[in-house]
């Protein structure tokens, strides 16, 4: 390819990751939730299970079927990633 390639953004940034596995009731969630300034202030949260994220704060836990939606779970297993993710983001 002898185009120069077209960055919108080439960024580097420290990062804090926090690696946590818990079980619920029903459904086992190992996340990788990692501090950055990227988007606000808002943690990346992915979930090494299902291999999907989101990018979430406090106000996206309160937005009704978001986590159900995000990470394709059960209204139950949700509540349950929900009442963790309040307690540390």
């Amino acid at each position: 390819m002898d185009e120069e390639r077209f960055y919108l953004y080439d960024d580097i940034e420290e990062t804090k990751t926090r690696f946590v596995s818990f079980m619920g009731d029903e459904e086992r969630f190992d996340l990788a939730i990692t501090s950055t300034m990227r988007h606000y202030g808002k943690h990346l949260v992915l979930d090494m299970q299902s291999n999907r994220f989101a990018i979430l704060g406090t106000d996206d836990l309160e937005e009704p079927g978001y986590l159900e939606h995000a990470f394709q779970l059960s209204e139950k297993n949700a509540d349950e990633l929900r009442d963790f993710l309040y307690e540390i983001l």
